[in-house]
């Protein structure tokens, strides 16, 4: 495993195992890594010849009084987990090599940015887009593996790489529980035990939920999820929507399959979750 800090020294060593017709992974990180980050990298590993592993803090997108200073960052960690699980190479930019400081270009995906968690993180996607769009490219790859739990991100990303011709494949792979069903995220680092388990509490809601969704609208079942949050101590929501799978718009009783998402914050943490629907 080679670590890897400099852009234009990855972009070369992905060129000549292009030019040697290795299929390249990429598994796009921000560090921290758990169980989640472990199943897409085995998943490239299955699928492609070289698996690369970015891990960057993007300072692009944390707003002003998010927590891109506490974010944690274990390196020791997270490149044992790399090793453990054969990963070629890891790229590890400082912020001044992704980011100088004439830095002036950004990529918005206009509309699937604006709704769900881009009301409450307005300049977000913008930093997750342009930093997903310079990693592609960096690492010339061929499948880029991303978790669904982020299901507005993975939309964004398949839009972005659609609409800007990347070669690239999105590789959309599924939510990973901690047993007590509790999605797996670095954030979850900062949960105390109770706190974790209030967390635990949203997939069963949104089970309970999803087993009415063929008899009920969408606006009920909305209406139902917020009810049931609600009733749990130290939760607060920022949002509940049920969109389209494709495309995140609008759904009706019609719609065949709906994404049921839901952003809330336990104590000082802001958690996601969601569930596939389909009729």
């Amino acid at each position: 495993m080679k670590v890897i800090k400099i852009a234009s020294q990855l972009q070369k060593i992905a060129f000549k195992h292009l030019k040697n017709g290795d299929n390249i992974g990429l598994v796009p990180t921000m560090g921290a890594l758990h169980q989640g980050h472990e199943s897409l990298i085995l998943k490239s590993k299955k699928n492609d010849d070289v698996t690369i592993v970015s891990i960057f803090v993007n300072p692009v997108q944390f707003g002003p009084n998010e927590d891109y200073l506490k974010y944690p960052r274990p390196i020791k960690k997270d490149l044992e987990l790399c090793k453990k699980n054969h990963v070629d190479y890891v790229f590890m930019p400082t912020v001044n090599e992704m980011f100088p400081n004439n830095y002036k270009t950004f990529i918005e995906v206009t509309v699937l940015q604006d709704i769900m968690c881009g009301k409450f993180r307005p300049t977000h996607f913008r930093g997750v887009a342009t930093v997903v769009a310079k990693l592609l490219n960096i690492s010339c790859a061929c499948n880029a593996y991303f978790g669904i739990k982020d299901f507005q991100q993975l939309k964004i990303i398949e839009k972005m790489v659609k609409d800007l011709n990347f070669k690239t494949k999105i590789v959309p792979c599924p939510i990973v529980r901690e047993k007590i069903g509790l999605a797996v995220s670095s954030r979850n680092l900062y949960l105390s035990a109770q706190e974790k388990e209030t967390g635990s509490k949203i997939y069963k809601i949104l089970k309970e939920v999803s087993i009415d969704f063929k008899n009920k609208s969408p606006h009920i079942l909305k209406q139902s999820t917020i009810s049931k949050l609600n009733k749990i101590s130290n939760i607060k929501i920022d949002y509940v929507d049920i969109v389209n799978f494709n495309d995140l718009s609008s759904v009706n009783k019609s719609t065949k399959k709906v994404v049921l998402a839901v952003a809330v914050w336990i104590g000082k943490t802001r958690l996601i979750d969601n569930i596939i629907l389909a009729r």
